[in-house]
């Protein structure tokens, strides 16, 4: 069970939390009656995964070995290179 702490917030911040508390609340979105509710997982994108690409160095310029591979347009990479 957590212990009680010292209330820190200033009175602003207070006030603006009983604000925030004392608005009307959003009613639940009405669906269509053969609409199935569904968990909140299946409303958010899909999740990335890190992908291993093998390439070669060739006049500092990194190519990957299978032509096949390809990435989306403003990808994140992250090069790792072993030693000579």
């Amino acid at each position: 069970m957590p212990t009680a702490q010292p209330d820190r917030r200033s009175e602003a911040r207070k006030a603006l939390d009983e604000e925030l508390a004392a608005e009307e609340q959003v009613p639940p979105p009405e669906l269509s009656p053969d609409e199935l509710p569904r968990p909140l997982e299946a409303h958010l994108p899909p999740r990335r995964r890190p992908v291993a690409a093998v390439g070669v160095v060739e006049n500092g310029v990194v190519r990957l070995l299978d032509p096949q591979v390809k990435f989306r347009e403003n990808s994140r990479v992250i090069v790792v290179a072993s030693e000579p």
